[in-house]
């Protein structure tokens, strides 16, 4: 079983927030495809990074989890450049662990 965790942020590069409808959009695609899915969308996580010229960057994101037996690397790799495209990302991160169910 993969655990798959699709990091998404609040705001684009100008600090202005993505409508809801685009959130929405995502749990429900998730959720027919996979058959549930979990929005971690009431306190947002903090992320920070130092880009290529050595400056610090940060961001507020949301994060959706889904569990899927099969992990479909073609259709992930496809979902991660569609969804930088609608939020307007350089660089999104899409991550994967191997999980058991207890």
């Amino acid at each position: 079983m993969h655990l798959v965790q699709v990091l998404l942020p609040l705001y684009d590069n100008d600090g202005r927030p993505f409508e809801e409808a685009l959130y929405l959009a995502v749990k429900t695609g998730f959720a027919r495809r996979f058959g549930g899915v979990t929005a971690y969308v009431r306190s947002p996580a903090e992320g920070a990074w130092h880009g290529p010229t050595g400056t610090a960057s940060h961001d507020e994101i949301v994060i959706f989890e889904v569990m899927t037996e099969q992990l479909d690397r073609r259709w992930w790799h496809s979902m991660r450049a569609e969804l930088a495209r609608t939020f307007r990302q350089e660089q999104l991160v899409i991550r994967t662990h191997r999980i058991e169910i207890l």
